[in-house]
C-alpha cells in the first residue's frame, strides 16, 4: 500500500514536470508565432468552400458574405428576413460572387435541420459555419420581458447547438470543417442593462471552448473552431446609442476584416481590439471593487434611451430625499436661537 502511494506520488510529480516542459515549449512557439509579421503568416484557401452565415441578411453577416465571396467561397445566407437576404445576395452577385439565401429561424431546431439538409442537397457539403446571428434588448433585468430573455438565449447561444449538430457530422467525416462562434467582449465581462445579453454571450464562449476540447479529446484534427469577441460595433443596429469611455466603438468593416483574417489563419481566439487579449486575466487578480469601477466607467450606458422604471423610482426617491434634507435644514435654521443653540 505504501509502495503504491509512493508510486502514485512519483508518477504525479513526473506528470507535472512533463506538463510544465510541454507548456514551456508551446508558450515559446506562441511567442515566436506572435512575432512573425502578418504578411508572412500562412493562410488557408477557402476557394469553393461552402460557408453558412447565420444572420446573413445584414449588418456584420452581410459584410462577411461580401468578403468571403471575393475569396471565391460559396456563400450561404440564413436569416428570418427574406428581403434582407435578397439584398445581400444582390450585393454578392454584383461583385461576381456566388450566394444562396434560405429563410431559417435558427431558434427552431427542426427548421435548422431541414434547412441544413436543403443546403447540403442544393449547394453542397458545408465546411465552414459562422454562428453570427445575435440580438440584444438593452434593458435592466427587472425591466426585461421574459420572452425577450428567452429569445436572447435562443438566438445568441442555444441556436449554436442546432447549427453545429446539423453540420458537424459531415465535417468530421470529411476531416474538413471550421466552426466560428461570434460572441462578444460581453461574453467575458458583465455590463448593466445587458444581463441577458452578457449571460448568453458567456454561454457562447463556453460552447466554443467545450466544443474545441471535445473535438481534441476525440482526436478530430480536421475540424477547427474560432471564437470571435469584438467590442461594441457601429452600424449593426444593435448598439446604436451606446456610450463608452477610453475605448472607441468599432467600425463594422474593420471587425469583418479581422474575422476573415482569423478564419484564414484558423486562429483559436480573435479579440477585437486585440488589447483585450491581455487584460482579461486582471479580472481574477484585482479586488472586485477595482474591477467593478473599471466596468462601470468603461461602459457608461449601452442604451441611454431605455429609461427604466427602476431608474425612475431611484431618481424619484433621490429627489424626495434631497427635498426632505432641504426641509430639515430649513427647519433647523428656524430653530436656532440667538446664542447659536437649537431651541
Amino acid at each position: 500500500m505504501v509502495a503504491q502511494k509512493e508510486y502514485s506520488l512519483l508518477k504525479s510529480t513526473i506528470d507535472v514536470i512533463a506538463f510544465l516542459l510541454i507548456a514551456a515549449v508551446h508558450i515559446a512557439c506562441s511567442i515566436v508565432k506572435a512575432l512573425i509579421p502578418d504578411a508572412y503568416r500562412s493562410q488557408k484557401s477557402i476557394k469553393d468552400e461552402v460557408v453558412v452565415i447565420t444572420g446573413g441578411g445584414g449588418g456584420l453577416g452581410r459584410l462577411l458574405a461580401l468578403r468571403l465571396s471575393t475569396l471565391n467561397a460559396i456563400v450561404v445566407l440564413w436569416d428570418v428576413n427574406e428581403d434582407a437576404l435578397k439584398e445581400t445576395v444582390r450585393h454578392v452577385e454584383e461583385q461576381g460572387g456566388k450566394a444562396y439565401a434560405y429563410k431559417c429561424d435558427i431558434t427552431n431546431r427542426e427548421d435548422v435541420y431541414k434547412t441544413a439538409e436543403r443546403t447540403a442537397r442544393e449547394v453542397g457539403q458545408v465546411s465552414i459555419l459562422i454562428n453570427n446571428a445575435g440580438v440584444v434588448s438593452g434593458y435592466l433585468l427587472l425591466d426585461t420581458p421574459d420572452h425577450l430573455i428567452q429569445r436572447t438565449f435562443e438566438v445568441n447561444a442555444i441556436s449554436h447547438f442546432w447549427t453545429t449538430k446539423a453540420f458537424l457530422p459531415k465535417m468530421i467525416e470529411n476531416s474538413n470543417g471550421h466552426i466560428i462562434t461570434v460572441s462578444s467582449m460581453a461574453g467575458h465581462t458583465g455590463t448593466a442593462k445587458l444581463v441577458d445579453y452578457c449571460s448568453s454571450k458567456f454561454a457562447a464562449v463556453g460552447f466554443d471552448e467545450a466544443l474545441r476540447v471535445e473535438l481534441e479529446s476525440l482526436g478530430v484534427n480536421g475540424v477547427k473552431t474560432t471564437l470571435v469577441c469584438p467590442y461594441f460595433i457601429q452600424s449593426t443596429g444593435m448598439f446604436t446609442d451606446v456610450q463608452t469611455r477610453f475605448i472607441r466603438i468599432l467600425k463594422s468593416s474593420e471587425v469583418a476584416d479581422r474575422i476573415i483574417t482569423g478564419i484564414l489563419r484558423e486562429e483559436v481566439h480573435v479579440f477585437i481590439p486585440s488589447i483585450f487579449r491581455y487584460t482579461f486575466w486582471t479580472k481574477w487578480i484585482f479586488p472586485w471593487s477595482i474591477v467593478s469601477m473599471y466596468l462601470r466607467n468603461i461602459v457608461i450606458d449601452v442604451a441611454p434611451t431605455h429609461k427604466s422604471r427602476i431608474q425612475r423610482k431611484v431618481s424619484a426617491y433621490n429627489v424626495e430625499k434631497i427635498k426632505a434634507n432641504i426641509m430639515n435644514s430649513s427647519n433647523d435654521a428656524h430653530c436656532i436661537s440667538a446664542n447659536g443653540r437649537k431651541l
